[in-house]
C-alpha cells in the first residue's frame, strides 16, 4: 500500500507497518469486542454531546458499535467488517470500505454535519489523504472529531505512531489537520477518565 509523501514532513518509514498484508484479510471475520474500558468509552460520549456531534454523522473506520450517549439523526459507519457494521443499533447506514487501499470516501460532497473517527486514527496509513477528503464530504463549520487511547492492534498501526509517546500522538494527529488543509486550527484533550483505567486523548478541528 503507499504511504503519505515523505514532502508533507513525515519520516520516511513513518506510515509503514509490521504487517503490509491486506487489511481486508485482517478485518475478514467480526470482533465484537470494545476496543477501550467503560470508562474511555463514556469519555467519548460525552465529547461528542459537548461538541454537539449531531445531525448527519459520519463515523470512519467503525464497528458493531459507535459511542454517542444519544444517536444521531442519521449516523453513517464506515469500515472493514459488513458484519460488525451491520450490527451497530445506532447506524442508519453502512459502508464497508478499506481507507488504507481508496482514502477517497465514497460521497458526495457535503453529506454530512459532523465525521468522527473512535480510537481507529492509528491505522492510517494515507490519514493526510483522508483528512483532506473528510474536508470535502462534511459541510462548512462541521467538526472532524478523533479520539484515541494506548491500545491498538500493534502489527496495524503505522509505525510513527508505535515509536512514539502518548502526548506527542496529539501533536501527529493534529499535523494530518495543518497538511491536509480545509480545517480551522486543531484543538487537543486529554479527557477525564477513571484512575487506573484506559486514557483518551481528543484532537479535532471544524471544516473551515
Amino acid at each position: 500500500m503507499t504511504s503519505e509523501s515523505d514532502g508533507l514532513g513525515f519520516p520516511k518509514g513513518f506510515f509503514t507497518r509490521d504487517d503490509e498484508s491486506d487489511d481486508a484479510e485482517f478485518y475478514s471475520y467480526p470482533r465484537y469486542v470494545t476496543h477501550i474500558d467503560d470508562g474511555a468509552i463514556d469519555a467519548v460520549g460525552v465529547l461528542y454531546a459537548e461538541l454537539g456531534v449531531r445531525g448527519a454523522v459520519l463515523d470512519l473506520m467503525s464497528s458493531w458499535v459507535s459511542h454517542f450517549r444519544q444517536e444521531p439523526d442519521a449516523l453513517t459507519v464506515l469500515g472493514m467488517n459488513a458484519d460488525e457494521l451491520a450490527a451497530n443499533g445506532q447506524a442508519r447506514s453502512w459502508v464497508v470500505h478499506d481507507l488504507n487501499a481508496d482514502p477517497s470516501l465514497p460521497f458526495g460532497d457535503d453529506s454530512f454535519d459532523h465525521a468522527t473517527c473512535c480510537v481507529s486514527v492509528d491505522y492510517l496509513t494515507r490519514p493526510v489523504d483522508v483528512f483532506r477528503d473528510v474536508a470535502r464530504v462534511v459541510r462548512r463549520g462541521g467538526l472532524f472529531v478523533c479520539t484515541f487511547s494506548n491500545r491498538l492492534f500493534p502489527t496495524k498501526a503505522i509505525r510513527g505512531w508505535l515509536l512514539s509517546e502518548s502526548g506527542t500522538h496529539q501533536q501527529i494527529v493534529g499535523g494530518y489537520f495543518d497538511s491536509a488543509g480545509g480545517y480551522d486550527g486543531a484543538r487537543t484533550r486529554q479527557c477525564p477518565t477513571p484512575p487506573g483505567g484506559d486514557p483518551l486523548y481528543a484532537v479535532w478541528a471544524r471544516v473551515s
